[in-house]
């Protein structure tokens, strides 16, 4: 009796001793993310789809045929979910991983896309739309490719959009880059991503590409290490961008202009009621305008081309140098980018005929960095004849992608 008795205490002592060890072993091998919160697979590119994708988009740019020869690995394009933080708050932010499923070792390339107001567009929502496509299948080329939707999007749609605002911007493409060395690669075993990241980025994402750029060199060189960038139609100046927006009789996309003031009231960027900056009935309807719900189109419908029907005109008057519009000048400098001595390969490009963000925003960055101590040979200026704002995407990416291609190849930085 006391025998059994003793081999029953046994027993269960046994079997507490072996389930500590399995929940240690557990909590071991399974750590708490500092930034990743999910992922899903979205969907498979083939290399099939992805050659019959550059078809089609060749009918549009005969150019980008030349894609074709780097085409050697299906794609898995997954949603994910991280946490950032945005105004001192921490937020859920997302955004699109896609990663070659061919056995390697993989660079990061990091696309940062233009203006949007649509929710429905951003690229964890849509990420078959046609603005991400092109960037998607580059991971076939032998990188993996983060897409970042950017807070006010996505997983984070209740946020006001940082639109222009380079902080929040900043930290949360960074916050998506350490989420991502958290990624789980468990149904790719053989896939192991490099800390080597590669920049693009179009208009608005142009402005966030080389605000990334300054960063990683200044902030962030001991994480990532940095490659080469590719900056595209960017605001980089928003006080010289914002002189070429007024001192024009018509201005096509009101938006931007109504997207900056809303940003920047969002974020404290700027003390003046919005009534001190647009007249009515505009300065009623801009807080209800950027909501997610409203394209190009129908936002603009709302406001007005003409500068001086939209825009107060003691602000026409008054911004550039009148106490009373301090704090947005204030903001115009803070959000924008100054210049420094960069060492990493920068190609900054730009369509000729841009009516939308004036190429004088890329010829002074130019100048401005070659007088701060860049090299000519590190930094690159290219300005497309010919083209504007909507039409320059497709030459400017696919001039930008072999740029970045080229870089990765010689691997000299």
């Amino acid at each position: 009796m006391d025998s059994k008795r003793f081999i029953h205490r046994l027993l269960i002592l046994f079997i507490v001793i072996f389930s500590f060890i399995t929940s240690c072993t557990k909590e071991e091998s399974e750590p708490v993310n500092s930034y990743l919160v999910s992922s899903e697979l979205a969907f498979t590119y083939t290399t099939t789809s992805i050659n019959s994708i550059i078809d089609l988009a060749a009918g549009q740019d005969p150019s980008i045929n030349s894609l074709k020869q780097y085409v050697k690995s299906d794609v898995n394009v997954y949603k994910i979910v991280y946490k950032t933080s945005v105004g001192g708050k921490e937020i859920n932010a997302s955004g699109l991983v896609c990663v070659p499923v061919t056995q390697g070792e993989y660079p990061v390339m990091s696309f940062q896309n233009g203006t949007n107001t649509l929710n429905s567009m951003a690229p964890s929502e849509f990420p078959l739309n046609n603005a991400y496509v092109l960037v998607e299948i580059i991971a076939s080329m032998g990188f993996v490719v983060i897409i970042p939707d950017y807070p006010g999007f996505g997983e984070s749609v209740n946020v006001p959009h940082p639109y222009l605002v380079s902080e929040p911007t900043v930290a949360s493409i960074v916050d998506m880059y350490y989420a991502a060395e958290e990624f789980d690669l468990s149904d790719l075993p053989d896939i192991i991503i490099r800390n080597d990241y590669y920049l693009i980025g179009y208009s608005q994402g142009g402005w966030a590409t080389l605000n990334l750029h300054k960063a990683l060199e200044q902030s962030f060189s001991n994480d990532f290490n940095l490659k080469g960038s590719v900056c595209g139609a960017g605001p980089y100046d928003i006080g010289l961008l914002f002189n070429s927006m007024v001192n024009v009789a018509d201005y096509s996309m009101p938006l931007y202009i109504g997207y900056i003031f809303n940003a920047y009231s969002s974020y404290a960027q700027i003390t003046n009621p919005v009534t001190d900056i647009f007249n009515q009935p505009y300065a009623s309807r801009i807080s209800t305008l950027y909501n997610g719900n409203l394209s190009f189109d129908q936002i603009n419908a709302q406001l007005s081309t003409s500068v001086s029907a939209l825009l107060n005109p003691s602000f026409i008057s008054g911004f550039s140098g009148s106490d009373k519009y301090s704090s947005v000048r204030k903001a115009f400098k803070d959000n924008s980018i100054g210049a420094w001595y960069t060492y990493k390969p920068l190609l900054l490009i730009h369509g000729g005929n841009d009516t939308q963000v004036n190429p004088v925003t890329t010829e002074t960055m130019y100048n401005d960095m070659i007088q701060a101590g860049t090299s000519p040979d590190i930094i690159e200026k290219v300005i497309v004849p010919g083209v504007d704002h909507g039409d320059g995407v497709l030459p400017v990416m696919l001039q930008g992608i072999q740029f970045l291609y080229n870089l990765k190849e010689s691997d000299r930085y």
